[in-house]
């Protein structure tokens, strides 16, 4: 488990994330969601110690971060991982050699149980014989796939996805959705995603936390999002007068007051 406590973070005079606190579960994808400026980015680098916190503390498994000796803090850093807005696969290496790169560092690995590894994760993200293609050879979706299986090559108890979904299309948006998804339940991972992407947050949101000028402005579940009478976060979620109807005749069905017209039986009743 992460938990953040209190966290405030100011560049100059501008306070960029005030008193923000949230705990962020393992086997579970917790979703920072927001505008662009919110804060949720600045927060997700102080959660993997790439900012310091002016004030509070950010805790790992009940360990205060901050306070470690600085092996401690490498530690930790080895099991994270991290799924990169514009995936960073370097161009200059091979498929194989993105995902091994993480092993290269960290491990005394022989090169045949590397590429086990690698294999491993290459199938699990659904990608076979890629092993030798180059980044300009996939597709956007791909790539995100690759650089997925870098990330948890090292099976990570932490993983954080930053804007995970950003250039895809909505299908393959939804294929990397479940990937995530599957991994964070399978292996029991604490996953935080920053995501503008809605259909990430009613699909995976099992914890969100809604941030808005720096602070934390909601959290819950993407089904506690349904009944949120919370005027900033339906108008950021629901930013159309669509999506707006839509969760009103969602909110009648699910509190009994209309019948569920997808069922036959509710349209034959008086």
């Amino acid at each position: 488990m992460i938990e953040v406590k209190n966290i405030q973070k100011k560049f100059g005079d501008k306070v960029v994330i005030e008193n923000v606190s949230a705990q962020m579960k393992p086997g579970q994808c917790n979703l920072i969601i927001g505008a662009s400026g919110s804060g949720k980015t600045v927060l997700m680098k102080c959660m993997v110690g790439l900012l310091t916190p002016d004030e509070g503390e950010i805790f790992y498994q009940g360990k205060n971060f901050f306070s470690m000796r600085q092996d401690q803090r490498t530690t930790i850093r080895k099991e994270i991982g991290m799924l990169f807005q514009g995936s960073a696969l370097f161009d200059s290496l091979s498929v194989e050699q993105n995902i091994m790169f993480p092993l290269d560092m960290f491990t005394n690995d022989s090169y045949s149980q590397k590429l086990k590894r690698v294999n491993e994760v290459l199938e699990r993200v659904s990608l076979k014989d890629v092993n030798s293609k180059f980044p300009a050879e996939l597709s956007g979706g791909m790539k995100k796939r690759v650089a997925l299986a870098r990330a948890v090559v090292l099976n990570p108890k932490y993983l954080f996805c930053d804007e995970p979904n950003s250039g895809l299309d909505p299908q393959t948006s939804l294929v990397i959705d479940k990937l995530i998804k599957e991994l964070t339940v399978e292996f029991n991972i604490t996953t935080v995603v920053n995501t503008h992407d809605m259909n990430s947050v009613m699909e995976t949101g099992d914890y969100i936390l809604y941030m808005y000028q720096g602070k934390k402005e909601w959290e819950g579940t993407r089904k506690d999002i349904i009944f949120s009478n919370n005027k900033l976060l339906n108008d950021f979620i629901f930013a159309s007068e669509f999506l707006k109807d839509a969760k009103d005749m969602r909110m009648l069905e699910q509190t009994g007051k209309i019948p569920d017209v997808r069922n036959m039986d509710d349209m034959t009743k008086p």
